[in-house]
């Protein structure tokens, strides 16, 4: 007899509140974003060969189910990844950082 069970969604939150898809690193956004690209779930399945096409499946149904909250996730994970950039650039000594690593980039060409 055909089973009509809701798939488990493979959504997981890990110590910094990152939603990721299944046991892997690939975050929801990351998915999100490819979607809203145009990729279709077994082009995403091609990019990122750790996930189960049938869990990206479920996370683009989600999506689509819950657009306007995943979408603020999103939001404000940008947010704080700006923040965070922001906090690391105005370090001291961060310039000059850059610069030794832009340096040895240049002299390896």
């Amino acid at each position: 007899m055909l089973s009509l069970e809701a798939p488990t969604l493979p959504l997981i939150a890990d110590s910094t509140g990152t939603i990721r898809v299944g046991q892997t690193r690939v975050r929801l956004d990351t998915i999100v974003y490819a979607f809203n690209q145009g990729y279709t779930a077994e082009e995403i399945l091609s990019q990122f060969p750790t996930l189960e096409l049938a869990d990206i499946y479920v996370v683009i149904s989600y999506y689509l189910t819950n657009r306007e909250a995943v979408d603020e996730y999103i939001q404000q994970q940008e947010q704080e990844g700006a923040s965070l950039q922001e906090q690391l650039e105005s370090r001291p000594g961060y310039q000059a950082f850059r610069q030794r690593l832009h340096e040895r980039k240049m002299a390896r060409k």
